[in-house]
């Protein structure tokens, strides 16, 4: 088989086995046979049209013409011309099905069926992935880029499994990426013939100075390339595994987000709000949890499973916080002061197996969970996150948390926010339109506070705006999908809430959006059951001393809050309306404040204890110093390594400077005398020791080996094939060097080969004078950049990879002849009963 043919070859095994790390998303998996079928008449046509003398655009152009007909031949049959040609009406067909294919994919959970759209998105990117490293490796001849397109093939299914891919398809990938490099490596070698490279065509000045410095046998670079291969995949593997930061890595899991094996969701992590439309239309109301609660008030338990806090005008999403582990007891809730009445409750939780949510859904807020499994926490929406590819799937749970009852008063008299909460969470995008604002503002007309209009906000959207609920419209939650339901006042819990959310931002309320499900149905069992179309959004709202507190503004759903039904206080300060009985009137299990605390410490939360009842300070007591040590310890590596090549390089230098100068002393002797100068009897007298043998040579080797090295790093790769005066003349010319440069580096040159070849040689002086004077003119011949990247990272520095390699083949030979298979065999061999 030819070069490119063996190319082509590893190229489709290389794109068919990265392809495979996406057979985990979906079932069954017969779409990746259809894929290698494609792939291989993609590949076929590249073959048969690079056998013509054509540019190298005509085949791309002519594999991307084959992949367009294969695609619509496979799922645009019937719309396309004669049944083969991509038409309009078999373009539109292929564009609708990646739109429900995309659909799909936000829908459905891991390992998700394999719809028409999801077939045609799997087999599209792998024609598309098959066809750039085609083109890259084989009809440009490049393969190193080519692991780009492949990277992002494995990336993307790393991504759609929430970072939960088997190591086992990474090592797939990337051994798939290693054979067509060992491919492309092996085709180049082969133009030139026989390889001999190995330690003696490393080094500078021909075959006699490369033996005479390193004296090792030759190394293969194929089996240099596996060895960089390996360690490649090595550090792949172990290093994000020992960074505390990545959370394990690409390979096993991102941590926080992972979604684990296994049976379809309702609500997917990477998009709750498409699967919470599909949920309430679904035409049987499956269960997805069930709970047991001791709240006084079962209508109100809502269980939360996250927030949505930021608001970019195309959608509304959660904010990227950092993770703690779960506390024995979560701190108190942000915002809630002494004064408001709060009982803790107890819930035990049970979700069902076909329920699987990386978000652990909880009552709000929470106190103490008790779960098995890996759960961490995030403190600014109070949530439990799956780690490492935990799910609710089958789980069960035992949750305290606190039933908030402030009343009307408490929050029409409530505060400011905090300066960062409010900047944070009354933040919009400068896209949401003008009628937003004057919406809100026209609506809340007449309030007299925050709290007031907050609850227009809620009668407008729920009783006095004439809006009707509606799930059969589009689920759209941009700036866009927020005009269309102000202006057509049809929608479902997305719209009611997020519109909601955005007035209330508008008018310098902070708010956010809340994800979960409504309090469910009871049974005659005494449990409370949950199914899809319990799913449910509702806005929160934080007032100062109350916290983030819950509104209802979706018609025919959830419960109106009874802080919210209660008679709208006129805001008169002077005689306020006492509280009703109803919930409010609850006792307080909050220690009481005493009422000699002056007004400003009691605002301050200085006259007592601050939490809520049952609510402990958190018990986290920060990161263990071992571990800020190793992440501190581990910084420094990381910030050493791009400074190794410098030391490195440094160390060599002053090495052979100090060596060509006659200062290092050799086999335990003192400092040997400059050359030519001899020895006396008073210097042995002293301890001084003549040259030893072949000290001469090693001495100007190492100066020549200096100035090459020195040109290396301006620049000037070394040309083994030269002799040193010739060698010398390429250093002039390409460095342009001036008189003095020039002289001292064809002294150096006409050393080396006095010591290699003159019969009597003569020994020289200076050399290290000469080596300060070739590098000085090398510098200001150079530009700033060449100067900078000359000193912070030397290309001559490659030389000690070269030296491991060597020195692991040396071993691994010594390692061969001693412990190699004749010598074993020798040992077991059974000796013979013959004699004489």
């Amino acid at each position: 088989m030819s070069g490119r043919g063996r190319l082509a070859l590893c190229a489709f095994a290389a794109t068919l086995m990265a392809a495979a790390s996406m057979l985990p998303l979906v079932e069954p998996a017969g779409w990746i046979l259809q894929a290698a079928f494609l792939l291989a008449v993609q590949s076929g046509m590249g073959a048969l049209v690079r056998r013509a003398p054509v540019p190298r655009a005509l085949v791309v152009a002519a594999q991307a013409l084959v992949t367009l007909v294969l695609l619509t031949v496979v799922f645009a049959r019937q719309q396309a011309m004669a049944g083969l040609l991509p038409g309009p009406e078999a373009v539109q067909r292929l564009s609708h099905l990646l739109a429900s294919g995309a659909e799909d994919v936000g829908r459905y959970a891991a390992p998700a069926p394999v719809t028409d759209g999801i077939r045609l998105m799997l087999i599209g990117g792998v024609l598309l992935v098959g066809l750039v490293v085609d083109a890259l490796a084989v009809t440009f001849r490049s393969a190193a880029p080519a692991g780009l397109p492949l990277l992002a093939l494995y990336s993307v299914a790393a991504g759609l499994s929430g970072g939960g891919a088997d190591w086992l398809w990474f090592l797939l990938a990337a051994g798939g990426y290693l054979l067509l490099l060992l491919a492309e490596g092996r085709d180049r070698l082969s133009q030139w013939g026989r390889v001999f490279s190995g330690a003696a065509s490393r080094s500078p000045g021909g075959p006699a100075l490369g033996t005479a410095l390193a004296g090792s046998r030759p190394t293969a670079p194929v089996r240099t390339g596996r060895r960089i291969g390996a360690l490649a995949l090595g550090v792949a593997l172990v290093v994000p595994a020992a960074l505390p930061a990545l959370e394990g890595g690409m390979l096993f899991g991102t941590g926080a987000g992972s979604s684990g094996k296994g049976g379809g969701g309702t609500i997917s992590a990477v998009n709750p709000l498409v699967s919470l439309q599909d949920n309430l239309n679904q035409s049987e109301n499956r269960q997805v949890m069930s709970y047991r609660t001791n709240s006084g008030a079962p209508q109100d338990f809502y269980l939360r499973i996250l927030a949505l806090d930021q608001f970019n005008g195309s959608e509304w999403r959660p904010s990227t916080r950092r993770l703690k582990d779960v506390p024995k007891r979560l701190p108190a809730p942000e915002g809630l002061g002494p004064d408001v009445a709060v009982t803790e409750i107890t819930s035990n939780i049970s979700a069902s197996r076909s329920y699987q949510q990386t978000y652990l859904p909880l009552p709000y807020p929470a106190t103490e969970v008790g779960i098995d499994g890996r759960w961490r926490y995030e403190p600014e929406g109070r949530t439990l996150v799956g780690d490492r590819g935990e799910t609710t799937r089958g789980a069960q749970y035992r949750v305290s948390s606190l039933v908030v009852e402030p009343t009307a008063e408490q929050l029409a008299s409530a505060g400011p926010a905090p300066a960062g909460l409010r900047r944070e969470y009354t933040r919009v995008p400068g896209s949401l339109p003008k009628v937003v604002e004057e919406t809100a503002n026209r609506v809340t007309q007449g309030a007299a506070n925050d709290y007031e209009r907050a609850v227009k906000l809620q009668t407008y959207f729920a009783s006095d705006g004439g809006f009707s609920y509606n799930t059969s419209v589009n689920s759209g939650t941009g700036s866009a999908a927020i005009t269309r339901f102000l202006k057509e006042k049809q929608g479902f819990c997305v719209h009611f809430s997020f519109t909601m959310a955005a007035m209330a931002r508008t008018l310098g309320i902070p708010a956010r959006v809340a994800v979960g499900f409504t309090p469910g149905t009871g049974q005659p069992d005494g449990s409370v059951s949950v199914g899809l179309r319990d799913a449910h959004a509702w806005p929160e709202l934080y007032f100062e001393g109350v916290g983030w507190t819950r509104f209802e503004p979706t018609p025919t759903r959830g419960t109106t809050p009874p802080y919210t039904q209660q008679n709208v206080p006129t805001g008169d300060t002077d005689m306020p309306a006492l509280p009703e009985k109803g919930a409010s009137a609850a006792p307080s299990t909050a220690p009481s404040v005493p009422d000699s605390c002056p007004a400003q410490m009691r605002k301050q939360g200085e006259c007592g204890s601050s939490a809520a009842a049952g609510v402990k300070p958190p018990t986290d007591s920060g990161t263990p110093t071992g571990t800020v040590i190793g992440v501190v310890l581990l910084a420094v590596v990381l910030l050493a390594l791009p400074l190794l090549p410098l030391l490195w390089r440094l160390r060599a230098r002053r090495r052979r400077l100090g060596l060509s100068a006659g200062r290092t002393p050799v086999r335990g002797r003192t400092a040997a005398p400059p050359a030519g100068q001899g020895t006396t009897g008073s210097d042995r007298g002293r301890g001084i020791e003549p040259d030893p043998p072949g000290y001469a040579t090693a001495r100007t080797l190492a100066a020549w080996q200096e100035i090459t090295d020195t040109a290396w790093d301006h620049g000037i790769e070394p040309d083994d094939s030269r002799t040193p005066r010739k060698a010398a003349d390429r250093v002039v010319r390409l460095g342009r060097l001036g008189p003095d440069a020039a002289d001292a580096v064809h002294r150096v040159a006409g050393a080396v080969e006095q010591v290699l070849y003159a019969p009597e040689p003569r020994v020289s002086t200076g050399l290290a004078e000469d080596v300060a004077t070739v590098r000085a003119g090398l510098r200001a011949s150079a530009g700033r950049f060449a100067r900078i990247r000359a000193v912070v990272a030397p290309r001559s520095a490659v030389r000690v990879v070269w030296a491991a390699a060597d020195r692991w083949a040396a071993f691994t030979g010594r390692c061969t002849a001693l412990w190699g298979r004749d010598r074993w065999a020798g040992w077991l061999r059974r000796p013979s009963r013959q004699q004489g």
